[in-house]
């Protein structure tokens, strides 16, 4: 397995097509945090998100395999792309927003409503991160896929836009309203960031 570790991701894909199991190993291990983070965030469902990444590497082999991988040079790119589609054909399918749940498991519309001021200040303050990523949950989706894409998958507006099918511009242009919105959101909710 050392021996692929400086491989590029397309040496990778090329010795797994040759048959060479290893290689996906490699890739897997590789891209696993930056592509399973990025669904997470989008369904906001650890074991869902388990089973849309196991899914997308499913879908990967069988591509592979098939001689129909024509990225070259963008795998985790494309990667991505297929684990964001999958996650949209989800949400297709339930035909609904996903439950926001808090650490504890609750519906996070029912911690809004019947929390104390007091008691949600205070744990503003303790999570802030948290409070954050609960606040990018109610952004428009599409608002809210550029945020997660940009700032938790760290991919560039180029690759976000080739991943969600648009232009550049009009990534960049919903990144803006999405963090103007976020701000207007933080100040509205007191969160301490």
């Amino acid at each position: 397995m050392k021996r692929f570790i400086t491989l590029t991701d397309k040496e990778l894909v090329q010795l797994f097509i040759e048959g060479e199991q290893l290689a996906l190993e490699v890739l897997v291990t590789r891209h696993k945090s930056r592509i399973f983070t990025s669904i997470y965030l989008l369904v906001q469902d650890k074991y869902l998100a388990e089973d849309i990444f196991q899914e997308l590497f499913i879908k990967i082999i069988e591509t592979l395999r098939a001689g129909k991988y024509k990225e070259e040079n963008r795998f985790v790119q494309w990667a991505m792309r297929i684990g964001h589609n999958l996650c949209i054909d989800h949400f297709r399918k339930v035909k609904g927003k996903p439950v926001i749940r808090t650490s504890e498991g609750m519906d996070i519309f029912d911690t809004i409503r019947f929390a104390d001021s007091n008691a949600e200040e205070n744990i503003m303050k303790k999570e802030s991160h948290a409070q954050v990523m609960k606040l990018v949950n109610f952004l428009p989706e599409e608002q809210r896929e550029i945020i997660i894409l940009r700032h938790f998958a760290d991919l560039k507006f180029r690759e976000i836009s080739e991943i969600l099918n648009c232009s550049v511009n009009t990534a960049l242009g919903r990144m803006r309203y999405g963090l103007l919105n976020l701000r207007k959101m933080i100040e509205e909710n007191q969160v301490a960031v």
